[in-house]
């Protein structure tokens, strides 16, 4: 039986049908399977590559085994989405990026072909990542559940006021909030959007979450890190026009009562490095750390 790759891409991006002439024939010269989502289909033309060698499916392989690669090429969103879809059934993940920042996709387009060529040599590094699963409870009942890989927030509307909130961590009541928003972030969503909150930066290898309000009515409540072991529970006392947003990407109006419950997930996200770049050379790389 062939090995199996899924390819999922930023499809608008005007890198991906030279990216996928430089990183797709090693695999195709091998014999795998590719199995991409049917918006791939004109890029792989523009490629130059056999139409024949593409299996088109929205489902992205799902009734099938896990795959034994996912190459993302695209930017951090896109390697997010393929974490949810593809990732979290135990398929590692080589990311490419296409976008401006790329902290996760860590493989810039000119290095594409030697990425993959690194990956078939079994020269790269697995890098598992703590995910949180997130839960929305509304009068006892749960109403939608989901595993992420950066973080859940909950965050009022444009002209909404003022967010009243309870937090409890673990066992423990962490007191009332008021704020525009709470995000709660992985070691891994810590450089997103709790980052730009004023959270401070875990390492990937940390057990832990970021809880980071979003511009709190006193000066006093601040970012705050507690272990991944402790569920996290935001209870929504008033609020208009609120929202749980997953990973930027999956969103769920709330009311007034709602529970949003939070914990860390049996599954884990595996992503594939270049062992020389650690964390530390990627901060410097991405977020210009250290510079003046």
């Amino acid at each position: 039986m062939p090995q199996r790759l899924i390819l999922v891409a930023k499809v608008k991006s005007p890198h991906l049908g030279s990216t996928l002439g430089a990183a797709l024939p090693p695999f195709l010269d091998r014999g795998w399977a590719v199995t991409g989502e049917p918006a791939l289909a004109e890029a792989w033309g523009q490629a130059g590559l056999d139409p024949a060698r593409l299996v088109l499916d929205a489902e992205l392989g799902t009734s099938e085994p896990p795959a034994d690669l996912c190459l993302v090429l695209g930017g951090d969103g896109t390697l997010l989405h393929a974490a949810r879809r593809v990732g979290l059934r135990g398929t590692p993940i080589l990311g490419i990026n296409l976008g401006s920042l790329g902290f996760l996709t860590a493989h810039p387009v000119p290095a594409a072909a030697a990425a993959v060529q690194a990956f078939l040599a079994g020269a790269l590094m697995p890098d598992q990542r703590l995910m949180l699963e997130a839960e929305l409870w509304r009068g006892g009942r749960l109403l939608a559940q989901n595993t992420v890989l950066n973080d859940a927030v909950v965050a009022k509307g444009a002209l909404a006021r003022i967010m009243d909130m309870r937090l409890r961590v673990g066992d423990q009541d962490a007191g009332p909030i008021k704020a525009d928003g709470l995000i709660v972030a992985t070691p891994t969503g810590s450089t997103a959007y709790s980052l730009s909150a004023g959270g401070p930066i875990l390492h990937p290898s940390l057990e832990a979450f970021v809880i980071a309000p979003i511009c709190p009515h006193t000066l006093t409540l601040r970012p705050t890190v507690v272990p991944a072991a402790r569920p996290i529970t935001i209870t929504l006392e008033e609020a208009e026009d609120a929202h749980l947003t997953l990973d930027g990407q999956v969103g769920f109006q709330l009311l007034p009562g709602d529970q949003v419950r939070l914990r860390q997930a049996e599954a884990r996200i595996t992503l594939l490095q270049q062992p020389g770049l650690d964390f530390f050379a990627l901060l410097q790389q991405k977020l210009h750390w250290g510079d003046r």
